[in-house]
């Protein structure tokens, strides 16, 4: 593989380093931040990247797509990263879009993917629900046919961003006949319908991001169906495979790990650096050479995508790796952290210290166990890669 960079990859790097400098400023990232402001800001940023025509790199160029090749999709998300700067929210732009796209009526398209570009309608994922997380097929929320309408009853767990959400786009049982992965259709499904209520879960972390949404007899026209009923588990897996990918997040892994780097070498406790330990040093080396090996295997997985090819198995393989990865370099960050932090209250360390290294540590630390499991856990994605590609 040559990694090496063209002179008009350089420059196209150079492009997307000046454009986050002069578009993500401190303000907008400081509203980001905050709770009462975040929707907000994450509506203008995205604004702002639909009207520099970068919204959505992974879409086909007919439906709004950047038409950039594997290398530039890999300097844009490691310049992004880099920088500090947010991504997209997933659901619209990198889920649903690709089954619409993908699967959906001409009628559907024109609907809904020009909303998703500009950031009109914001999107959540009604999949999991109590007691189908990671075996999906076991879902029991009904769709019953009533005329040209679908009625919904039943409810989804774990819903992100359910709280700020214009549509959520559902998976829903229509038939109890055959395999659990058969009778599955997939609906779109406006979040103003009457009958959904959005109860909300504050996680680990003490953030309000996920949901539970509760659907009682929620009447849904079947022009909302993706493609056919009874099919959907066709379309979800599509889905999933984006999702999959997309959670390895191998670019902000790369900062993430940077950062705990550099705090251990400023940090000093008792007139030695945790990075001047030996044993510190080789975890850190370990991360560091299972990220790279990572990040080559992602780029492949981009060249393969470019060339007309879809992610299959191969983002099983980055979703395991990644997500563990992203623990690891959580548990080293919370070491650095209880390094220097660890004998003193929090507030009034990070009065003296003068940053949140430690409360970042914790959050991140806490929410990121979860990593291993959304998106189907690791353990079915190992299932998967045995049947795919092991043939067992």
């Amino acid at each position: 593989m040559d990694t090496s960079f063209s002179e008009q990859d350089i420059a196209f790097r150079d492009e997307v380093r000046a454009f986050f400098a002069a578009s993500y400023d401190e303000e907008l990232r400081s509203r980001a931040a905050n709770v009462d402001t975040f929707k907000a800001a994450v509506v203008e940023w995205q604004r702002r990247l639909h009207k520099q025509g970068w919204i959505a790199p992974g879409w086909p160029v007919e439906h709004g797509g950047t038409g950039w090749n594997s290398t530039q999709k890999f300097i844009y998300e490691s310049e992004r990263a880099a920088a500090g700067v947010r991504d997209v929210v997933p659901f619209g732009l990198t889920m649903v879009a690709p089954v619409i796209y993908t699967f959906g009526t001409d009628e559907q398209k024109e609907k809904f993917l020009p909303r998703i570009l500009a950031t009109d309608d914001w999107w959540c994922q009604g999949y999991s629900e109590p007691g189908s997380g990671s075996d999906l097929a076991s879902l029991k929320t009904k769709a019953e046919v009533d005329g040209d309408d679908y009625i919904i009853n039943g409810a989804k767990v774990w819903t992100t961003y359910a709280q700020y959400a214009d549509w959520i786009f559902c998976l829903v049982r229509t038939s109890s006949e055959g395999r659990k992965q058969q009778g599955i259709t997939f609906l779109l499904i406006d979040m103003k319908t009457p009958g959904i209520t959005v109860n909300p879960i504050v996680s680990i972390d003490n953030h309000h991001s996920l949901n539970e949404v509760v659907f009682e007899n929620v009447r849904v026209p079947m022009a909302n169906r993706i493609g056919e009923q009874d099919k959907g588990w066709t379309y979800a897996k599509a889905l999933l495979a984006h999702e999959r990918t997309g959670i390895a997040g191998v670019a902000d892994s790369i900062r993430n790990l940077g950062e705990v780097r550099r705090f251990a070498e400023q940090e000093v406790n008792g007139g030695k650096t945790l990075a001047s330990d030996p044993m510190f040093q080789s975890r850190l080396s370990n991360i560091e050479i299972e990220l790279m090996a990572l990040e080559y295997t992602e780029l492949r997985v981009l060249a393969t995508v470019a060339a007309g090819g879809a992610p299959g198995a191969e983002s099983s393989m980055l979703k395991i790796k990644g997500t563990e990865i992203q623990q690891a370099i959580q548990s080293l960050r919370m070491e650095v952290a209880a390094y220097y932090q660890g004998v003193l209250p929090n507030d009034l360390a990070e009065e003296q210290l003068g940053h949140s290294f430690g409360s970042a540590a914790r959050q991140s630390y806490m929410y990121g166990r979860a990593a291993t499991v959304y998106g189907g856990s690791n353990e079915i994605q190992k299932n998967i890669i045995a049947k795919a590609v092991l043939g067992l």
